[in-house]
């Protein structure tokens, strides 16, 4: 029988740093809709540490689907949902209510469209003062851009022109557009950030 279990590899490097931000963002119990999660790896590994929440995966393609219920499969874990089938920039969404939003590694390797339709979504399911927690590389005015992340934003403007590092101040204003408070930044590992918005 074929395992239809994805390994992503930076998720065994990020996966602890971004647990350490998340208790301190996402409420003690509530549901958590992760949105792209992608090999589903991240969120067996956070529901596992924060048994108190509730976690709802999604993703709009069918092999990570599979690949988030063959890990589910693996372990015991009452405290994570099955997979839905999500996709961001299309609205409405199979789901009405969430207490926080977690989106690791999305924003630069889908459509503008996509994130539009993130802040559109967590807009409309969050309840004031709620978390929406990003993850990944941006752009920001007068920082430098690290080397390894331009070629990265060159990479994956050569696999699709729609993809690619955006401006923080850009999704930031899009943020604010959708009722969301300015960003609150950590800076992670390998260049990365962790970001989150908090509805208003």
């Amino acid at each position: 029988m074929t395992d239809q279990r994805h390994h992503a590899p930076a998720t065994l490097r990020n996966r602890d740093p971004i647990l350490d931000v998340l208790r301190g963002v996402l409420p003690t119990t509530g549901l958590v809709l992760e949105i792209a999660s992608g090999s589903g790896e991240h969120v067996l590994h956070f529901a596992q540490n924060l048994p108190g929440l509730t976690f709802q995966p999604s993703d709009p393609s069918p092999a990570a689907l599979a690949s988030i219920s063959a890990w589910m499969a693996s372990v015991d874990l009452p405290n994570i949902r099955a997979p839905m089938a999500l996709d961001a920039a299309t609205w409405p969404w199979p789901v009405t209510a969430a207490d926080a939003f977690v989106c690791i590694n999305m924003i630069h390797i889908s459509p503008w469209a996509s994130t539009e339709g993130l802040m559109r979504g967590a807009a409309a399911l969050l309840q004031p003062g709620a978390p929406l927690y990003l993850y990944g590389p941006y752009r920001r005015a007068g920082v430098a851009t690290a080397s390894s992340n331009e070629a990265f934003d060159l990479d994956l403007k050569a696999r699709n022109p729609a993809w690619g590092l955006r401006d923080l101040a850009e999704v930031a204003a899009l943020a604010g557009r959708e009722g969301f408070s300015g960003p609150e930044v950590t800076e992670m590992p390998s260049n990365n950030l962790s970001v989150v918005f908090r509805r208003r």
